[in-house]
């Protein structure tokens, strides 16, 4: 027990040659401290080196043979980490002492040892300083970058305008696109490497500027400078210092502005119009600035009503499902062959809202995986009900978002859904877009062969758009391939959109899957997709999405041109 007491106490290294004076030293240490001793300069340095995380306290004897106590002060001043343990200096050489604290010296104990109390009085309170000071910095800066922590960064500004209170003053913020990215696909170690040198980055603009920075959040920094600072030089310079660090690869920093802050807002306040700016182009890689500006309030209020609302939405069924036909066009006729499910939401007060006006951001807010299950159930329904009204079975590609893919058990989820509508799994095509198998691949494909075990066609939606490998490809377990509208919009006849086309076709007829061709609008686009191989077409061309009652006129009149082409076979 007395041994797991002495563990506990802090360490004293004594400096001294002097035998006499390490025991009496030792002696006074004895009840509150546990002392470790060297003999010289030399063995001070490789004890320091070896235990600077364990010291808390430096007694040096300045006269000492091989290497005397100035120069060990001088090497633990060069030093980040080790200029932090205090040291207090033995010496009966008064004339020393302002050499010694210009050094770094904390205190001095005069020789002879004559006032033990004086002494130990001494060295408590230069432990206690440091241990205060290190746990004040410990708040006041971020462990991992130095910068000023969130809240110590808003009492600094607060204080700042205080003094200079004429000042226009921009608020900066600045965060990585899909950060998480980096640590998942080159680890921890890496983000943190990137994340200290955008810092030092952030800390250097802000010195040459006469302003302050800090850091809030995993990849959220702070910049509160003069007005007048060009943000595409500031962003640049943040860029040019991490360039060396990303092997070819690219890291994009999005920045929000709100400039010349209204001060009679809190410093919060004006950051939290910095990061409402900042984060209206999140996943928006054309353009990386962003001034903020009163609509973008405005957004912010109807974003938070929307979340407030979706609740009651889903249990009111305001969301409804529309119908998006897909039509196969390579048979002797165009055929209807499924749908693709889209969503609007019918808001009592708001009117009928479009998918992009509540989609990203559900997504942003980890909210999507709610709406998508009640999609997935609401066309579940609607499926088992044509089925059993027309005889035909109508396949729907219903959307599966990368926040689903983690929701534990989510084959089991989705198969419980289809099982309570009494439709067999094939019924439903799963959307994944192409980019989010590359945020995670392994996870994803898991999910997916889970999925498909089940029954479950996989369609992979905006192929051509994300980031995938061929070698990638290959080994993602697929049905379908659906290409992005964007490489449909400006085909011609051997133009480059078209050759890339072309290409996608080759690659999917290699993997044995079929294509979805989506915005289709016009003649030549269906007869260029039609003569290249693809298996089916979605747009304008042939059809609106459109809601239920609508979409049963093309059911019925796809029954009706079978039973005529029966009647014909028949004779």
């Amino acid at each position: 027990m007395v041994e797991q007491l002495k563990q506990l106490k802090r360490k004293v290294l004594i400096v001294e040659d002097e035998p006499i004076n390490r025991k009496i030293l030792e002696t006074i240490l004895d009840n509150d401290y546990e002392g470790i001793f060297a003999r010289d300069g030399v063995e001070a340095v490789e004890t320091i080196r070896e235990q600077s995380d364990l010291l808390s306290l430096v007694l040096l004897d300045l006269l000492m043979p091989d290497m005397d106590g100035f120069e060990v002060l001088k090497f633990m001043k060069e030093d980040k980490v080790l200029k932090q343990i205090p040291v207090i200096v033995c010496t009966s050489e008064k004339d020393e002492e302002v050499k010694c604290l210009k050094l770094g010296a904390v205190d001095f104990i005069a020789k002879p040892y004559d006032h033990p109390a004086v002494i130990k009085a001494r060295i408590d309170r230069a432990i206690e300083i440091r241990e205060d000071r290190g746990l004040i910095h410990a708040t006041q800066n971020d462990s991992l970058t130095g910068l000023l922590s969130h809240d110590y960064f808003m009492e600094y500004s607060h204080f700042r305008d205080l003094h200079y209170n004429n000042n226009p003053m921009d608020a900066i913020v600045m965060n990585i696109n899909k950060f998480h990215l980096i640590n998942e696909l080159q680890g921890k170690r890496a983000g943190d490497d990137i994340l200290i040198k955008i810092a030092e980055s952030v800390k250097k603009i802000a010195k040459e500027n006469g302003g302050i920075a800090g850091r809030s959040g995993s990849d959220e920094f702070l910049l509160y400078i003069p007005s007048g600072s060009d943000p595409e030089a500031i962003l640049q310079k943040i860029e040019n210092g991490i360039e060396d660090m990303l092997n070819n690869s690219r890291v994009y920093i999005r920045m929000g502005i709100y400039k010349n802050v209204n001060k009679d807002l809190t410093v919060e306040h004006r950051f939290d119009k910095a990061r409402i700016a900042c984060n209206s182009i999140r996943g928006v890689y054309s353009t990386q600035i962003s001034v903020y500006d009163e609509d973008m309030s405005e957004r912010e209020a109807l974003n938070e009503r929307l979340i407030h609302d979706m609740k009651s939405g889903i249990e009111n069924h305001q969301f409804k499902v529309y119908y998006q036909p897909k039509y196969a066009i390579q048979g002797e006729r165009d055929s209807l062959y499924g749908a693709e499910a889209l969503v609007r939401w019918d808001h009592p007060e708001l009117g009928l809202l479009r998918p992009d006006n509540f989609i990203p951001l559900f997504e942003e807010n980890g909210l999507i995986h709610k709406l998508d299950h009640y999609v997935w159930d609401e066309v579940s329904k609607q499926v088992g009900e044509w089925m059993v009204n027309f005889d035909l079975k109508i396949p729907v590609s219903v959307n599966v978002s990368r926040i689903d893919i983690g929701a534990p058990d989510l084959e089991e989820e989705i198969f419980t859904v289809v099982q309570n509508n009494w439709i067999s799994p094939g019924m439903l095509n799963l959307e994944i877009t192409e980019s989010a198998y590359t945020e995670n691949s392994d996870q994803i494909i898991k999910v997916v062969t889970k999925l498909r075990d089940k029954g479950f066609s996989i369609e992979m939606d905006d192929f051509g758009t994300g980031y995938s490998s061929l070698n990638m490809i290959t080994s993602i377990p697929l049905d379908i391939l659906k290409l992005d509208m964007a490489f449909v919009k400006n085909i011609h006849e051997g133009n480059k959109d078209m050759k890339m086309v072309e290409l996608m076709m080759d690659i999917a007829r290699s993997l044995k899957v079929r294509v979805v061709a989506e915005g289709v609008e016009n003649q030549e686009q269906y007869d260029l997709l039609k003569k290249a191989g693809c298996d089916v077409i979605q747009g304008f061309y042939f059809a609106m999405p459109c809601a239920p009652k609508e979409f049963e006129k093309l059911i019925q009149r796809e029954n009706e041109e079978m039973e005529e082409e029966i009647k014909a076979a028949l004779g």
